[in-house]
């Protein structure tokens, strides 16, 4: 073994960083995240940086261990083979240990015109760019917030709170993850809030335009501003570097989270596929498998087998406005069950999680070691999921040579 190991984290998300900090535990490790922007950008807040609400950003000095060295910079690609990542600054940075937290962005909406014409907000630089033009934009003006999840609810309910003529263009049912009775509550808060509804097939968007939304059913619907919150991508940083990735680009790993390529590269987070069945995109599981993928590299620098993943849900909560939110309760395999918490307490639910979440990174910044929610058991879905998908056929993988 090596008397002294060099890894190197991408990306400063949520996953990142807790991978990050953790991986101080070892005074004989280097730690050196990689990200492109100086500031850690507190994701789950985009919604109210759109309502003008929330900067959130935060300082690494507050979430991130003294010991990580930050590198301002984005990688082009992975070197392998060489152990080495290279920096778009055109320098390089060499590894024992990779952990890749490259995180996720906005889908390729594949609508006519979106690109053009509608605003992504799954970034801060997206979010940034449409803030002024909301500013500019009269508060009477119709504003369409296409994609019925979290992040599509929550930005249709911080604007429309701002007084705007808000549509949310579900194309398909209003916020899919939610129980049918949590479903009803988050309608009704936003009925109140007068923002207008649209689900169903027929409300699949098929064309934006700079002053309109076109529906399946042929409708058109007047748009001063279109926000568009609909899917998830991730980045081609592994596909481009000849690593096996799945059909959405998600680096392939086993159960230790470990590259299926080279057993010194490892993921964590949004960008992470591991057996091919990833975990939902969200913050609620980046962070324990950041913890995760830091305690696989400590495994193997120890010369011991890393644990397996085991990943444990509880819930997802969302904001409805500042003062309303709701908190849904799942079982451990990540499916929502009947009870939830509404109106002013689920507000206060879901601004204790957004605290804690920053309170989490923090507390394994000044003691790396001591998160232990990736430990918890987790439900009985995945386990069968694995067998079942293993019965069936092999994980499909893309390698790019």
């Amino acid at each position: 073994m090596a008397e002294h190991s060099d890894v190197v984290v991408i990306g400063g998300g949520y996953a990142g960083v807790m991978a990050a900090n953790r991986l101080t535990q070892r005074g004989d490790v280097t730690v050196t995240l990689i990200n492109p922007r100086p500031v850690f950008v507190h994701r789950v807040r985009l919604h109210q940086l759109v309502g003008g609400t929330d900067s959130a950003v935060v300082d690494y000095r507050e979430v991130l261990a003294e010991g990580v060295r930050l590198v301002v910079d984005s990688v082009t690609r992975i070197d392998a083979a060489g152990r080495g990542v290279e920096l778009a600054s055109g320098g390089a940075v060499g590894y024992d240990y990779l952990v890749y937290a490259v995180g996720s962005g906005s889908a390729d909406p594949r609508v006519p015109g979106a690109a053009e014409f509608a605003y992504p907000i799954a970034g801060l630089e997206e979010v940034q760019r449409l803030v002024p033009v909301l500013d500019a934009t009269p508060p009477s003006a119709a504003v369409t917030v296409v994609g019925a999840g979290p992040t599509g609810i929550e930005t249709a309910a911080e604007l429309a709170e701002q007084g705007r003529s808000v549509t949310l263009v579900c194309g398909g049912v209003l916020g899919p993850y939610l129980h049918r009775r949590g479903r009803r509550s988050v309608a009704g808060r936003l009925a109140a809030l007068g923002v207008t509804v649209l689900e169903g097939p027929d409300a699949k968007v098929t064309a934006v335009t700079c002053d309109a939304v076109r529906l399946a059913d042929g409708r058109e619907l007047r748009s001063a501003v279109t926000v568009w919150t609909a899917g998830f991508g991730v980045p081609d940083l592994a596909a481009r570097s000849g690593l096996s990735v799945d059909v959405l680009g998600r680096l392939l790993t086993d159960e230790t989270l470990t590259s299926v390529d080279d057993e010194r590269i490892v993921a964590a987070g949004d960008s992470a596929a591991p057996s091919g069945l990833p975990l939902r995109m969200s913050c609620q599981a980046a962070m324990p498998l950041g913890a995760r993928g830091a305690d696989t590299v400590l495994s193997r620098l120890a010369g011991e087998q890393p644990e397996t993943l085991n990943q444990s849900f509880g819930a997802q909560c969302l904001s409805l406005g500042r003062g309303t939110g709701i908190f849904q309760f799942g079982n451990r395999s990540d499916v929502a069950v009947w009870f939830h918490i509404g109106g002013r307490l689920g507000a206060k639910m879901k601004e204790t999680v957004c605290r804690g979440i920053l309170k989490h990174l923090a507390d394994e910044a000044h003691k790396p070691g001591g998160y232990s929610l990736h430990r918890m058991k987790g439900g009985a879905g995945r386990k069968k999921a694995l067998e079942a998908m293993r019965a069936e056929a092999p994980v499909v993988a893309e390698r790019v040579s």
